[in-house]
This record gives structure tokens, sequence and C-alpha cells, in this order.
């Protein structure tokens, strides 16, 4: 839950920049100097981006969501029994350990997206956020493949 309201207060917060930096460059924009004319113009690209960005990863967050419910609807999700830190963060010694058992799972049944979102669980967990992104969008592709 308080991941939720986090993310909450941040897309509020990023949505009044974004509102604040569009009237910054609709004003510049409104000038008969050249140069504001063309930081205006410019200024409007930063919202354009950061909306965007905004959007992907709210959906990424949602889809990643509806899989891990589904995984632990059907008691696929894996159990949370590695060791953690005062962080809460798993210890890593621990979460590599385990690795190579959802690589493996991976290896042998390439199309399944269960088994790529149980590789970016275990990828977050062995500290690699990069690569766990990576598996988790790849599981959510699958997924929706799937349905289709």
């Amino acid at each position: 839950m308080r991941g939720r309201v986090g993310a909450i207060v941040m897309t509020a917060l990023l949505v009044l920049y974004l509102v604040l930096v569009t009237q910054l460059a609709i004003r510049l924009i409104s000038v008969d100097e050249p140069v504001a004319k063309a930081l205006g113009i410019a200024l409007l690209v930063l919202p354009v981006i950061g909306l965007w960005a905004l959007i992907a990863e709210l959906l990424f967050g949602l889809r990643s969501q509806r899989l891990t419910r589904r995984l632990a609807d059907a008691g696929e999700l894996p159990a949370d029994t590695l060791p953690s830190r005062a962080s809460g963060r798993p210890v890593r010694s621990a979460a590599d350990a385990e690795f190579p058992r959802y690589k493996a799972e991976v290896e042998a049944d390439p199309g399944s997206w269960q088994a790529w979102f149980r590789l970016g669980l275990a990828y977050d967990a062995s500290g690699d956020r990069r690569r766990a992104r990576q598996a988790i969008r790849r599981s959510i592709a699958l997924e929706r493949a799937s349905v289709d």
C-alpha cells in the first residue's frame, strides 16, 4: 500500500511539473523574441517526453501487479524465504544462490510468461534491476500474446 501511495504522490507531482512547464513554454512562445520562442518550443518537448514516461511506467506497474496477482492466485508465486537485511532487501548471496533455478526454468520453457516473471523477481532479489525489468516486460508481452 505504501508503494501505491508513493506512486500516486509522485504522479501528482510530475503532472504538476508538466503543467507548469507547459505554461512557461506557452508564455515564452508568445514573446516576440526569437530566442524566447525557440526556448518555448524546446520546453514543449519536455512535457511530451514526461507524459510518455509517466504513462509507460504506470502501465508497467499495473500490468506487473496483475501478473503478480495471477501467479499468487495460482499458487505459483515464489515464497519469500530469503533472509533479508534491515532495509528489507534480500541478502544478495542468498538470492544469487537461488537464481540458477529460475534461469533454468526459463531456458526449459522460454514461452512461459510465468517463468519469465519469476526470473524477473530473481533478478530483482539479486540486485539487477535493469534485467529484472526486462524479464518482467518479456513476461508481460508473452502473457498479452497468449491472451490474444
